[in-house]
């Protein structure tokens, strides 16, 4: 992944939104990684490739800040994805 295809916050709002809609396979494997007890470094590296170590505080609110918003979709998130779409 590059710079440009992910912002350091996803976006916050209550409904699933577009950024979300692309970024919902790295939802799933940040999920899949905290559950695994994968160490962050390793996981922010891999997914979003950011250097933990030259950018550690960036890094560090890449991964916290997506994980959250995947743990939202495993709240709340999801249930717009099973909503019909309106035009």
């Amino acid at each position: 992944m590059s710079d440009a295809s992910f912002q350091d916050c996803p976006p916050q709002t209550e409904r699933l939104n577009a950024y979300d809609e692309r970024h919902l396979a790295i939802y799933l494997r940040l999920l899949m990684a905290d559950e695994e007890g994968a160490d962050w470094r390793e996981v922010v590296w891999r997914l979003f490739g950011l250097d933990p170590n030259a950018e550690p505080r960036r890094a560090k609110m890449v991964h916290e800040s997506h994980l959250a918003r995947a743990r939202w979709m495993t709240k709340t998130g999801y249930q717009h994805l099973l909503q019909p779409r309106m035009q």
